[in-house]
């Protein structure tokens, strides 16, 4: 889902860029508020680099292309999605700037996407699933994260020119709703085993 420099116009990217830095200035305005300083910077570290980390690993699957995997989901989930924006944006630094992954015109952009858009929605439908059931709640939360965000890159590249709905439809979509299932349910497994190990892991929202 990294989006390469070039693939947006640049004064379209710099739009973006802006938005990213209103949303990161509203983090830092709501960090220094917080009494908890210490504590959240040793958690966005921890899950940065943990997010770095596992979401740059290539996967083969049955579908011929490489996926790899979010991880903003669970960090939203476990975080709330105030720590996991921070955290995306510190890995999706790193990734493009290390790895290639994504570019830096683009960092913008993928940060929406994949960060603010990924971890907003997954605690939305979290909270609104938690009601039911928690297994569920992850899961949904989880696979209608990806999903959000997968559709916000739709339309990323729909107003750059880049491609057409119907060719996104048909190819975007299907490869990340199968990522989405994956995920989802790779996250109520990794919770579980948390909840049954380390319990407490899972107060720190």
């Amino acid at each position: 889902m990294h989006l390469p420099d070039g693939i947006i116009p640049l004064d379209q990217a710099i739009i973006y860029w802006i938005i990213t830095i209103i949303i990161l200035a509203y983090f830092f305005y709501y960090f220094s508020k917080n009494e908890n300083n210490e504590k959240s910077i040793v958690r966005i570290a921890i899950f940065a680099g943990c997010t770095f980390l596992l979401s740059a690993i290539s996967i083969p699957s049955p579908l011929g292309i490489p996926i790899h995997f979010f991880v903003i989901p669970i960090t939203s989930i476990v975080l709330g999605p105030i720590l996991a924006i921070p955290v995306a944006f510190v890995s999706l630094l790193g990734q493009s700037l290390l790895f290639g992954m994504g570019g830096i015109t683009s960092l913008g952009a993928n940060f929406l996407v994949m960060g603010f858009i990924l971890a907003i929605c997954t605690d939305i439908f979290y909270r609104l699933f938690s009601e039911i059931s928690n297994t569920i709640a992850i899961f949904l939360a989880t696979l209608i994260g990806i999903i959000c965000a997968t559709f916000s890159q739709v339309a990323i590249l729909m107003i750059s020119g880049a491609m057409n709905f119907d060719t996104l439809l048909a190819t975007l979509i299907p490869f990340y709703l199968f990522i989405g299932v994956i995920e989802g349910i790779l996250n109520v497994l990794i919770v579980e085993a948390i909840r049954s190990l380390k319990p407490e892991l899972l107060k720190i929202r």
